[in-house]
């Protein structure tokens, strides 16, 4: 997420952040590729031919995918003719199926995992004990103790026990287009952030609501059951309260976003909507300590939250800081812009851009929508 001062200096980072701070996912498609075997002359053994055929993903996630395709030749009996090939591509469900002998619990989300995505996600599961001993160098038992990330109880020893674990799992393996090594990489960093931040005390703070009481509400879902975060630039006009203790302002961020992630579910609901709200927000409101709060957050949630965004709506956008935003778009994955709208004023306007997302009844009369809300 990210203020003013994210989208001017800060909107290339997988997720800017805005007071209160966005943040960004950043998706990507895989390119295909193919190899074929040349058919011999009878009498032939079997033969199969295996190419990868790409599939093309949504908005929402970030990682090459590939299925397999099988062929078989058989000549006639007799007969010494050259083999007919066919191919019948697998589908994405048969694809994404574990196979017989490895079953394990499943949600609507892991029933969408790629084969591919399924040799990657087992391989790093099985990383888990070592990747908990990395991260919780003063812990003794860190290879079999259990801890809780995102709502999420991920024990070491048995994480396929739980399919919300391979949920959260994949989201930084996709992050890192299934490298497992820089994958590995990411959540142990994640999870130290998480122990020195101490995210726990973070959610137990009570902020001061006369400053931050209107900076952030989360409100409804959308049409497909995610929640919906509003982040509301202008919703306290001194911005030198908001920002006038930098770390204060981003633990309070911190905990919107932890507030956020515990409303999914990681069994059919893994990201979020945010709309992004910037009326009453001017230049003159930046300063030193609005950049150095911004420039922090982003940093932030590009590395601790991967894949939990599925759509952004900047509205309400001032000219300039509109303009801005275009300028920096030669610069940002294209599929992170896919995520983004930059949507003006006006109830038709913000109509138009929001209700095929958000149902009219859980849209708030101030984004043309009929909920009496915030």
């Amino acid at each position: 997420m990210s203020d003013p001062a994210a989208v001017q200096t800060t909107l290339p980072s997988e997720q800017p952040a805005l007071p209160p701070a966005p943040e960004v996912a950043t998706p990507s498609k895989p390119a295909a590729e193919a190899s074929n075997e040349a058919p011999r002359e009878v009498p032939a053994p079997e033969m199969k031919e295996t190419p990868k055929a790409a599939e093309e993903i949504s908005a929402t996630d970030a990682s090459p995918q590939s299925d397999m395709l099988a062929t078989k030749a058989t000549p006639s009996e007799g007969e010494k003719k050259e083999p007919t090939v066919t191919s019948t591509p697998v589908t994405t469900a048969a694809d994404a199926k574990v196979p017989d002998d490895d079953k394990e619990p499943q949600n609507t989300l892991t029933e969408r995992f790629t084969r591919a995505e399924w040799d990657v996600l087992k391989k790093f599961r099985a990383e888990l004990p070592e990747i908990f001993a990395e991260a919780y160098t003063d812990k003794s038992d860190a290879k079999t103790a259990p801890i809780t990330f995102w709502g999420v109880p991920i024990d070491p020893q048995n994480p396929k026990a739980d399919a919300r674990v391979s949920v959260i799992l994949m989201k930084f393996l996709r992050a890192r287009s299934l490298n497992p090594t820089a994958a590995r990489e990411m959540l142990v960093n994640t999870l130290r952030w998480r122990e020195s931040f101490n995210v726990d005390a973070v959610m137990k703070e009570e902020f001061p609501e006369d400053v931050f009481g209107n900076m952030g509400k989360i409100y409804g879902l959308d049409k497909e059951k995610r929640p919906v975060v509003y982040n509301l630039y202008g919703g306290n006009s001194d911005l030198k309260a908001v920002f006038s203790d930098v770390q204060r302002f981003i633990r309070w961020r911190v905990a919107l976003q932890e507030r956020s992630i515990l409303l999914l579910d990681f069994n059919e609901v893994d990201q979020m909507i945010q709309i992004h709200d910037y009326a009453g927000v001017s230049m003159s409101s930046r300063d030193a300590n609005s950049k150095a709060a911004a420039s922090e957050a982003s940093n932030i949630f590009s590395s601790h939250y991967p894949e939990t965004l599925y759509r952004k709506f900047f509205v309400n956008v001032p000219t300039l800081l509109s303009w801005i935003f275009w300028a920096f778009k030669a610069i940002i994955p294209s599929a992170t812009m896919a995520k983004m709208s930059m949507v003006g004023s006006g109830d038709n306007t913000l109509r138009k851009a929001l209700l095929p997302y958000v149902d009219t009844k859980q849209l708030p009369r101030r984004y043309g929508g009929d909920a009496e809300a915030f």
